[in-house]
């Protein structure tokens, strides 16, 4: 009898999920992340929290402008208005490939395989001809160079699924010593956080590569990266240094830096072990590379998604999802927001990152987001509910903030975090949901697979089930 039970409710949730998606295509122009989207919704059905639900945002189906909700899945629909200028942003598609993506149109990216909403601050890449490594300057001003090695076009597939990868292979006089391509006479601003970011895949016989910075006062340095298994080597601490796994063998590898001192020298050099900068030159040595990224930044310590450039500094538009949710969707009395994020960094930027269910007035809202520190916090009508600093920021993480006056929780990954906050107030016609604070502050940046609403506040065994990894 038990059995049959369990039977009756997977084909009743099967039928929901089905339909909801069925629906969802039925209105968007674009519909993709199917798979992905079923395992975040039997997820939610799983708890038995689906139909409880009054809103629920994957990223699945949009249109231009337009990231559409699977719930409600008729009209009025709850829909976010999507905006991002410039038609320079990428994105890791369902093949693997970095691609373009147009304006005002909503990045549901793959890298790692599960297709999540990407959201990033506007950038810059000062590197005026990012796939040409013959030519163009980075940051300010910049020259290049060699010594040592042979540098080649169009010699392997790019992660962009073309065949345009450079190589980079030692020359094969038979010296021993540094192999390396360099910028030279390399301005850059100063008191910024400078990042270098490049994507390199192994070729030969070595397994390491290793940038430095040279003739800086104050910032003399070198990291070494293992580009056979994705890990970082010896590091010197005024280098802040990032590899991250991009499939088919690529790598994406960067440092970023802060000098007072506005001129110097970067190299990118071939190694065959870790802190050993020379080599062999005996023709076994190589990389593969594309993709060249120089941003600098006030406060941001790290790459953002590659802006491909041909001749000129190119900058791609923030992007931004507002408008969604209504008085009919959202309750002001009690309810649950509910989100899987991650950060894009572990690395600190200084800016709080938030979604939130708010009326449009100053510190009216429900909220949940990471801080400035990359804590995980929420907060109801301006006061403080609880922070966790999670394990790896850029891992996802599941977090519902349950509100009703004076009795507020916040639960992630399975677990309540501190205690149950009994003095914050609700704030009256909350009618929006936004990827920032209501009146524009503190917009999200970072990577989402479910927004979700509830309009009735769900129990703690409710709320463990929802949020459990």
């Amino acid at each position: 009898m038990w059995s049959l039970g369990i039977g009756v409710w997977w084909s009743t949730a099967a039928s929901l999920i089905s339909s909801l998606l069925s629906k969802l295509k039925a209105r968007s122009t674009y519909f993709e992340n199917k798979t992905g989207t079923k395992v975040i919704l039997q997820e939610i059905d799983g708890a038995e929290l689906l139909e409880k639900a009054s809103i629920v945002t994957t990223p699945t189906a949009y249109s231009d402008g337009i990231l559409h909700s699977v719930k409600p899945s008729k009209s009025p629909y709850s829909d976010f208005t999507f905006i991002r200028g410039a038609d320079l942003a990428t994105r890791v598609n369902t093949s693997g490939n970095i691609e373009s993506v147009g304006v005002d149109l909503p990045r549901i990216d793959y890298l790692g395989g599960c297709g999540s909403l990407l959201l990033e601050p506007e950038a810059t890449n000062t590197a005026t001809d990012s796939n040409d490594f013959t030519t163009g300057d980075i940051f300010v001003s910049s020259g290049r160079g060699i010594s040592g090695v042979v540098r080649t076009s169009n010699q392997a597939i790019s992660p962009d699924g073309t065949n345009n990868a450079w190589s980079i292979v030692d020359n094969n006089n038979g010296g021993f010593g540094n192999s390396y391509y360099r910028w030279t006479s390399l301005n850059v601003l100063t008191n910024t956080y400078n990042t270098l970011s490049l994507f390199v895949k192994k070729q030969g016989n070595n397994d390491w590569v290793y940038l430095r910075t040279l003739g800086f006062t104050d910032i003399g340095g070198v990291v070494f990266f293992n580009i056979s298994n994705g890990t970082l080597g010896y590091t010197d601490s005024v280098l802040n240094p990032s590899i991250e796994d991009y499939g088919n063998g690529w790598y994406r590898i960067s440092i970023t830096f802060n000098t007072l001192d506005s001129s110097g020298i970067i190299q990118l050099a071939l190694a065959t072990s870790d802190g050993v900068n020379n080599i062999t030159r005996d023709g076994t040595n190589g990389i593969y590379i594309y993709g060249l990224q120089a941003e600098s930044h006030a406060t941001r310590q790290y790459a953002t998604s590659y802006i491909p450039t041909s001749g000129s500094p190119q900058t791609r538009g923030a992007d931004l999802a507002t408008d969604a949710g209504s008085s009919d969707l959202i309750s002001s009395t009690e309810g649950v927001l509910y989100a899987e994020i991650s950060a894009l960094t572990n690395e600190l930027d200084g800016t709080y990152k938030v979604i939130t269910l708010n009326n449009g007035i100053v510190d009216e809202y429900v909220l949940l987001g990471f801080t400035n520190t990359n804590n995980i916090y929420a907060s109801v009508g301006g006061t403080f509910i609880s922070s966790l600093a999670p394990t790896g920021a850029t891992d996802f993480h599941k977090v519902a903030i349950k509100y009703e006056d004076n009795n507020c929780k916040l639960f992630i990954n399975g677990v309540q975090v501190g205690a149950t906050n009994t003095t914050a107030t609700v704030p009256s016609g909350l009618n929006n949901l936004d990827f920032h604070t209501g009146t524009g502050g503190s917009p999200f940046k970072g990577k989402v697979k479910c927004v979700a609403v509830f309009k009735e506040a769900l129990t703690d065994a409710e709320l463990t089930d929802l949020t459990t990894i």
